[in-house]
């Protein structure tokens, strides 16, 4: 008997294999292909081809593993066709480095076994609200957005419903944007439940990788928190998606495979007929264009758990003041500070720049210091005494051979993280500060240091963005944004948007077990009204307004937006064969064709780009099309084009 068995490869389409044992669509099949021996999974349709003079290789056997759903089998499908992404490499996302894994012991699973806990914690008549209207729709495919300001206990909610799926024997899948956030999660997770989930993300180790996907594929592991990667794995039983800060833009995957898994996570749902609840403080543009429509339910808790207030906001207008040289905080700030300090409240100054400076100059010859590969400038990391490129990974030593003779003497323009804690230092020389941003806290260290910021062991934070997602700190209440003009600058389409959502996080992490707490933002833009409408209690205010500019200019989520790069090593050959594609796909899809132009970051990894944008209306029609033009376009050697549907970035 024939069967199409896809394999986990570039391939648009499944090869054809005989086999004497009887097949059915969705078991893992192991078969030779070329010279190897690979895995992979009988499809539901054969390849499309018309040629009858090959031999047909036969499959070696079938694997001891529980068939994938035809659910899932249809999800990989639409998901291919939805990004431009072959089949094959859809399925490369739910396989193991290309391999299932065939059924394990038992005994393996017991630490996941899911006997749920007595809880102690209450919900409050509010969130009681919210769980009875979700706990309604618990049962099939529909998406609920429940939003609440940060500290309202929207994780209580939905671990109720969760608990609901668990007494049902049915699977969670909770989607956590950053790994960073995983651990403070996990520990909220046992002391609610009292077992163990399962935990799945880039770091993990392959063996613990196995175990879950063959106890998720056998259902015997029943919660699994993970990232973007987790959304496919082979859940048997999957009752409930739970997006956790669904806004974050860590959920796009912008790198080899490129797809926004909020998005997947909305489509997985519905190809398994269940429900997903989209948690959040300021909803994404598109979704609160969603619940606008009627498209997606919405609930939402409008108090603080315990009736803790929310934080006020202070301006302090750097015009009237005079910064002394080579310092970012003012005296009113220090004052300020200090207050808090004698109240024993924790203080973060705030600033979204990793490293000491972002720019390194010399004094002497001018000569700024950029990445060889990339067209960027080398931020300086005075901790690690090298220049980094936030890009490639490109380290250098601060040591010039200067044109002028000698050594290069440096200056450094503008600040980092790292700059900002020596000042901090500086003006309170007693008290224990530490950085809290990607740099310092993905060491083994940071569970430690954890620990001592939520016991008030730590008395200032210097840190970025990374602190305004998903941690409680009960004694913060103080937070001081360095600059917040910073965060206003650049042409970026969805600037306004993560602005408000930065904030409303941020401000989040102050004043939540009841104390009065402020955010004081330095700034030299004369138009408070901007950080007004920023820290606005109710963010939908703000997102009206930038949904109604939105739609007179034909911008998402009113048309799609679709970003085709094209890299390669000589920038002459790039730019014709932009132009060539470009003509090439003209009056051939339906959609208006913008570029070629350089990307903003013209060089990365010692590649140039250049961007074509593709606007056209939201239907798959546009990916199908364009999807079949590409496959018929030759691409000469050296080039190569990577396609964004919905980008977030433009860089």
């Amino acid at each position: 008997m024939k069967f199409p068995v896809l394999i986990p490869n570039i391939f648009d389409h499944p090869f054809t294999y005989t086999s004497d044992i009887n097949l059915n669509v969705g078991d893992y099949v192991e078969v030779p292909f070329g010279k190897k021996i690979i895995n992979g999974v009988v499809w539901n349709e054969f390849e499309n081809t018309q040629s009858k003079n090959f031999t047909l290789k036969k499959v070696i056997k079938k694997l001891d593993v529980n068939p994938l759903k035809i659910s899932t089998i249809n999800f990989l499908n639409w998901f291919s066709s939805y990004n431009i992404v072959p089949k094959g490499m859809a399925l490369k996302l739910h396989l193991l480095s290309n391999y299932a894994i065939e059924n394990k012991p038992k005994d393996i699973f017991i630490e996941y076994e899911s006997t749920v806990k007595s809880s102690i914690y209450e919900l409050n008549n509010e969130q009681l609200r919210c769980f009875s209207a979700l706990l309604k729709k618990n049962n099939k495919f529909n998406v609920s957005v429940l939003q609440g300001t940060t500290g309202s206990g929207k994780t209580l909610v939905y671990f109720n419903l969760i608990k609901d799926k668990i007494k049902k024997n049915k699977q969670v899948l909770i989607l956590l944007p950053e790994i960073g956030l995983v651990g403070e999660f996990e520990k909220k997770f046992i002391d609610f439940f009292g077992f163990k989930p399962a935990i799945w993300h880039s770091g993990i180790t392959k063996k613990n990788k196995e175990i879950i996907w063959s106890g998720v594929v056998n259902n015997k592991i029943n919660v699994v928190i993970g990232a973007r990667s987790s959304l496919f794995l082979p859940f048997k039983n999957l009752g409930l998606i739970i997006v956790d800060e669904e806004h974050d833009q860590s959920y796009k995957q912008d790198e080899g495979i490129i797809y926004n898994a909020r998005d997947m996570a909305v489509s997985r749902a519905s190809f398994e007929n269940i429900p997903i609840n989209l948690v959040t403080a300021v909803p994404s543009i598109e979704t609160f264009h969603n619940i606008k429509k009627g498209k997606y339910a919405s609930s939402k808790l409008h108090k603080r758990y315990k009736n803790a207030s929310l934080p006020n906001y202070e301006i302090i207008n750097l015009n009237k003041i005079k910064l002394p040289s080579q310092s970012w905080i003012s005296k009113e700030i220090i004052e300020k500070v200090n207050i808090h300090l004698k109240k024993n409240d924790q203080v973060l100054f705030f600033l979204n720049r990793r490293g000491f400076s972002p720019h390194a100059l010399c004094k002497k010859c001018l000569k700024s210091f950029s990445c060889p590969n990339c067209s960027i400038n080398l931020v300086y990391h005075k901790n690690k005494k090298i220049l980094l490129c936030h890009y490639c990974g490109y380290k250098s030593q601060l040591s010039k051979q200067c044109s002028i003779g000698e050594m290069c003497e440096f200056i450094f323009c503008g600040p980092g993280v790292e700059r900002i804690y020596d000042e901090v230092k500086k003006n309170f020389p007693l008290k224990k500060i530490e950085i809290f941003s990607s740099d310092t806290m993905n060491k083994k260290s940071s569970k430690d240091k954890l620990e001592k910021i939520i016991n008030n062991e730590i008395e200032i934070l210097v840190g970025t963005q990374l602190i305004s997602k998903g941690f409680h700190f009960p004694s913060l209440n103080c937070i001081v944004v360095v600059d917040i003009d910073l965060t206003s600058q650049g042409h970026d389409l969805r600037g306004a948007e993560k602005n408000l959502q930065l904030y409303h996080q941020l401000s989040g992490r102050a004043g939540r077990t009841g104390k009065p707490a402020t955010v004081y933002f330095q700034t030299y833009n004369t138009n408070t009204g901007m950080i007004s409408d920023l820290t606005n209690s109710n963010p939908d205010i703000f997102l009206n307004k930038e949904l109604e500019i939105r739609k007179q200019n034909n911008l998402p989520p009113f048309q799609r937006f679709i970003s085709l790069i094209l890299t390669g090593e000589k920038i002459e050959k790039l730019e014709q064969e932009a132009n060539s594609l470009k003509n090439f796909l003209s009056n051939q899809i339906n959609g208006k064709i913008l570029g070629p132009v350089s990307a903003p970051i013209f060089r990365l990894r010692k590649k140039y780009r250049i961007r074509l944008l593709i606007r056209g209306p939201k239907s798959l029609r546009l990916q199908n099309s364009l999807a079949t033009f590409i496959s018929n376009y030759k691409f000469p050697n050296g080039i190569k084009l990577s396609v964004d549907v919905d980008p977030i970035s433009f860089n």
